[in-house]
């Protein structure tokens, strides 16, 4: 009997924490959709209510880490399901040149790391968060402009594509660079693991199509109970390998193919709205939002020079391929968001310990750049609208001199 009472009393708290944290998401969700704007800084904000004190309750640790990690594999799992193995060899072969040019987007996270005097492996940190764009709010954003069909969208899907296959190498590195390894030791850890998330590649594309015969069924349960198995296990294989479960649940995606990828992105979806707000709100949880006062001038700084870079990249790739102002100027805008990776590249410093600065700069800087970026890619038609007016006026006010 005492033991019976023992559980409840562990339970009631587990299932309060619980429901605040599933209602105030609800509350963020509908706030975010009535707004037009990704959930993403919404769903950091809750995080940092929690750390500061404004929800009325203390989230368990344990429950909330566990959530977070189901969440960031489900979210790179349902990004690879965007990408097929046929996408992964094309974008490889033909995105070369706007790949290289995108990369130099590392370049402000770097150059604002080492202004403030932090360590390489931190700077390293902040210059690949500073690379990568939010693959899940550039593709909601995609789905919701309705721009699938645009002539400018295979080159934002290429530049996606790129940097996330980019994270395959960057994630074990950056692993590597925190943990403090001697260097010879942490090189031949991140040449394993690099040969591995390039055979992962490979077999996504050779053999995807076998794998996705071996899950299609007509039982949603079954369909829906097998893909999740498969998740978990190559994103712990992953892990094991040094490679990242992000990355492994991510390549599982990209090797599977229609019908079961569409079968699977059904099923999961809500899923992984749910694990994945949890991991926005997660990391949030550790951040004092005291601090993010202190970086405040430099996230902005950061925010304006990075979002002039990725607009100036999805612009000349654009033009490059031929599209005009209008198109090139969505490319551009579209690109601005960062979320996911962002997020968990900083949380790796966190976990190990690296400038206190890094948690709280990633964080206003991710809020800035997911709340900027779809506001900037909703009027990017109007923005070359203006600018063409401008124009127009400055002509005929020569003309008239």
């Amino acid at each position: 009997m005492l033991a019976t009472s023992a559980a409840t009393d562990a339970v009631a708290p587990f299932l309060v924490e619980l429901g605040v944290l599933l209602a105030a998401l609800a509350v963020v969700a509908r706030l975010a959709g009535s707004l037009r704007v990704s959930a993403v800084p919404l769903y950091l904000l809750v995080g940092l209510a929690g750390s500061g004190g404004l929800l009325p309750v203390e989230f368990s640790g344990d429950f909330i880490a566990a959530g977070a990690q189901i969440g960031v594999l489900l979210l790179l799992f349902t990004l690879g399901l965007e990408f097929s193995g046929e996408d992964l060899a094309a974008s490889l072969r033909s995105g070369r040149a706007a790949s290289a040019v995108d990369a130099l987007n590392a370049l402000p996270g770097l150059l604002v790391a080492l202004a403030l005097g932090w360590s390489w492996p931190a700077a390293f940190l902040l210059a690949a968060a500073t690379y990568v764009s939010s693959s899940g709010i550039v593709a909601k954003l995609l789905e919701e402009l309705d721009r699938y069909g645009n002539r400018e969208t295979p080159i934002v899907l290429g530049v996606l594509v790129s940097e996330d296959l980019a994270m395959a190498a960057v994630l074990p590195i950056a692993a590597v660079v925190v943990s403090g390894e001697p260097l010879l030791r942490a090189a031949l850890t991140a040449t394993v693991a690099l040969a591995v998330a390039a055979s992962a590649v490979l077999v996504a594309v050779r053999y995807g199509h076998r794998l996705s015969r071996l899950l299609v069924h007509s039982s949603d349960e079954a369909v829906l109970l097998s893909v999740l198995g498969l998740v978990l296990l190559v994103g712990a294989a992953a892990e094991a390998a040094n490679v990242s479960a992000a990355i492994g649940a991510f390549l599982v995606g990209t090797a599977l193919s229609d019908p079961v990828a569409d079968h699977a992105r059904q099923l999961i979806h809500p899923l992984r709205d749910v694990f994945a707000a949890t991991f926005f709100v997660f990391f949030g949880l550790r951040i004092d939002p005291a601090v993010l006062v202190s970086v405040a001038g430099a996230a902005v700084v950061l925010w304006l020079i990075s979002s002039a870079a990725k607009v100036a990249t999805g612009w000349w790739a654009a033009r490059r391929a031929g599209i005009g102002r209008r198109g090139a100027a969505r490319a551009g805008t579209v690109l601005v968001a960062r979320g996911e990776f962002s997020i968990l590249l900083a949380q790796f410093g966190i976990s190990a310990g690296l400038e206190p600065q890094l948690g709280p700069l990633a964080t206003a800087y991710v809020l800035l750049c997911a709340i900027s970026g779809p506001l900037l890619a909703r009027g990017a038609d109007a923005i070359v609208d203006a600018l063409d007016r401008r124009s127009s006026r400055r002509q005929v006010l020569t003309i008239d001199r």
